[in-house]
């Protein structure tokens, strides 16, 4: 069974997938990514890029993420953060660029996911992702 975790330290993007805008050109709808979401992208496609497996999942994961967002003083390190951005919210996005970067065949292969947000020092995402 194939498993790879890791570690990306860094500030978790807060800019989230559903931040996409909508504007009308020629009576027809056209979506597309603001800068912030755009930068969040990027952000999560540099840190990612370097832990991608060497052959993409092709049946069924579970993905674990564990979100860290920096400590503000008021919460405890390891404390759960209850407050914005919603935890599928940010899988969304996280999802979307894994499989960009060819992670799995698709993102619809995450059977089973499991993700956490917390108060940490230091922040960043830790990931595992298991065959199932």
């Amino acid at each position: 069974m194939k498993t790879i975790e890791f570690f990306m330290a860094m500030v978790p993007p807060t800019c989230t997938h559903q931040e996409k805008k909508v504007r009308v050109v020629n009576g027809k709808p056209m979506f597309y990514e603001p800068p912030e979401l755009k930068e969040a992208r990027a952000k999560l496609a540099a840190h990612l890029s370097i832990h991608v497996p060497a052959e993409r999942y092709v049946g069924a994961v579970r993905l674990i993420t564990k979100w860290c967002f920096p400590s503000d003083g008021k919460h405890k390190n390891g404390e759960y953060k209850i407050t914005k951005p919603d935890t599928d919210n940010l899988q969304k996005l996280l999802k979307d660029v894994m499989t960009d970067l060819r992670y799995w065949k698709d993102d619809a292969l995450v059977a089973s996911e499991i993700s956490e947000k917390f108060w940490n020092d230091p922040p960043g995402i830790y990931i595992r992702i298991e065959e199932l």
